[in-house]
């Protein structure tokens, strides 16, 4: 124990330390204390409007590994997800999942009717978190029974701690071939053919930036199946980047590394909406068929989004009890 006179000498000798640490900030800042402490505390909310989705994001995704591993455990499971034992585990994430979007987003999901009973390819626009297809494909799974299989950019497969997840919901890191067997095997396979950089650079007017790719038109022409477009509405008002600075769009295009910082984690609202599909056509090329897919998307945005997007508009939306369905 110390006595009150060491206590009172600490005391003093922690504010002498802290006088001076203060004297040496104003001295190379040329800024008066009081300025440093509210700068220091914008700075402190900055950093966690940029950082807290990522985080969120992660550490969901590593909360839900970690119970299906006690789920795993607990049950005797093996690493055979065909097997049904894993069904009560992967309703048990849905669930989560879904119940978080409901609660934080008013997440709605409309035209499930349109999805065929056999596979099908799902084109979606990629938002900066693609948060909405994780809530599309719960629902989905939910309402339904159907299991839909995503393909994920490979950064995802070198992260720690999330691998029972992406087996089980399932994510694929997947070529052209391994799609297309998917497909084949009467799966629906879900794909962004923007990717990361619509993610980190397309905006509130909701570009698509898929540049000249068309594999995911190639594979639905050879496994013959339909396309189904799907637009989520909001998405880029509940979670934006920074893309639109030069620097970051540089510091991608040179080094392919997934640090464009990433804010928000707003609770607006979000409705996803299926289109029509898209019939297989043994007589249409990739370009067409992207070109038709393109069209389909842009269509869905511009029925349901208005442009450009306003995120406090999308948060009033949360207490629209009236806004028209089509």
């Amino acid at each position: 124990m110390l006595s009150k006179s060491e206590s009172h000498t600490s005391w003093q000798e922690s504010v002498i330390s802290s006088s001076w640490l203060t004297y040496i900030l104003e001295e190379w800042t040329g800024v008066e204390y009081h300025c440093l402490y509210y700068i220091s505390f914008i700075l402190l909310v900055l950093n966690i409007i940029i950082l807290a989705p990522l985080l969120i994001f992660m550490s969901s995704s590593w909360f839900l590994n970690l119970l299906l591993h006690i789920y795993k455990r607990k049950n005797g499971l093996d690493e055979d997800f065909s097997n049904k034992s894993w069904d009560n585990g992967r309703f048990m994430v849905a669930s989560i999942l879904s119940m978080h979007g409901k609660l934080w987003h008013g997440y709605e999901l409309h035209g499930t009717e349109k999805i065929p009973e056999g596979p099908g390819l799902i084109v979606y626009y990629h938002g900066a978190i693609p948060i909405d297809y994780c809530f599309f494909i719960c629902n989905l799974y939910i309402q339904t029974g159907k299991l839909c299989y995503s393909v994920v950019d490979h950064f995802f497969s070198k992260l720690p701690g999330i691998a029972l997840l992406f087996n089980l919901l399932p994510a694929v890191h997947s070529g052209r071939d391994e799609s297309v067997e998917i497909l084949k095997k009467g799966n629906l396979l879900g794909v962004s053919p923007g990717g990361v950089r619509e993610a980190f650079f397309s905006d509130e007017n909701y570009n698509l930036l898929w540049g000249n790719r068309k594999g995911f038109a190639q594979v639905a022409i050879d496994a013959k199946v339909p396309i189904i477009p799907l637009f989520t509405q909001n998405i880029r008002e509940g979670y934006r980047t920074l893309g639109k600075i030069g620097f970051f769009r540089w510091f991608y295009e040179h080094s392919l590394l997934l640090l464009i910082p990433v804010y928000g984690g707003f609770p607006v609202k979000l409705h996803t909406y299926v289109g029509d599909p898209i019939p297989y056509d043994p007589n249409i090329t990739a370009t067409e068929l992207v070109e038709k897919t393109k069209i389909a998307l842009e269509t869905l945005r511009d029925r349901h989004q208005k442009l450009p997007g306003s995120i406090l508009r999308a948060l009033l939306e949360r207490f629209d009890k009236h806004q028209k369905e089509d």
